[in-house]
């Protein structure tokens, strides 16, 4: 562990970000030195490298997915760099995981900006109420799934106000009330839930 801690930080010599966070996934899984836990650990190290290094800005992209979908090749990939030291077959594997993944990742974030967009228009049509019903709108934005009282103090708005624009919003079809309460409710953006989770579902 000692010798990978000098290596995260450029001992002995510097790494590209992205060979360094391939290599300190598999030292750090070869290492394997906690009880449980070390595969999330794993796979979160290389998001920490990414941001350490100024690839990405927010901790945004994550490799598990593209991992756990091609498991048996990732683990005799990981297999194959301890037993006989193919680091290059591991490398262009994890090369194209990042371009996959961020691929992905740039799609889903120009969907949601259409649906903002999209959205944002059909809001301005409630004319009186459109400005308290954009902020609203704006807050589910930063939390799709979100409880009037969040709402409120997000935005400010009187509790009255937050919950008629919730009802605009609703009968836009644009949020769901997802409880069936009458108390402690919860709404969802709908749509905006939907596109994040497009290809999280792994192959059965």
């Amino acid at each position: 562990m000692g010798k990978l801690e000098l290596f995260l930080h450029g001992l002995p010599d510097k790494t590209p970000a992205i060979v360094k966070a391939a290599l300190a996934h598999v030292q750090f899984e070869t290492i394997h030195p906690f009880l449980d836990g070390n595969g999330r650990l794993g796979r979160l190290l290389i998001t920490l490298i990414f941001c350490s290094h100024n690839i990405i800005k927010e901790p945004m992209l994550y490799l598990s997915l593209y991992f756990n979908s091609r498991r048996d090749r990732y683990y005799q990939l990981l297999n194959n760099v301890r037993l006989t030291g193919d680091w290059e077959s591991w490398l262009a594997f994890f090369a194209d995981a990042v371009v996959e993944t961020a691929t992905q990742a740039v799609g889903t974030a120009q969907q949601l900006m259409k649906l903002a967009s999209d959205d944002g228009i059909r809001i301005k049509q409630l004319k009186r109420i459109s400005g308290s019903a954009n902020l609203v709108h704006r807050a589910m934005l930063a939390r799709p799934m979100a409880s009037p009282n969040w709402i409120r103090q997000k935005t400010q708005l009187s509790q009255a106000t937050v919950n008629a624009c919730l009802r605009e919003l609703v009968n836009l079809g644009i949020v769901k009330e997802v409880t069936k309460q009458k108390r402690n409710r919860l709404y969802s953006y709908t749509q905006y839930i939907s596109i994040m989770n497009q290809g999280t579902e792994l192959p059965r």
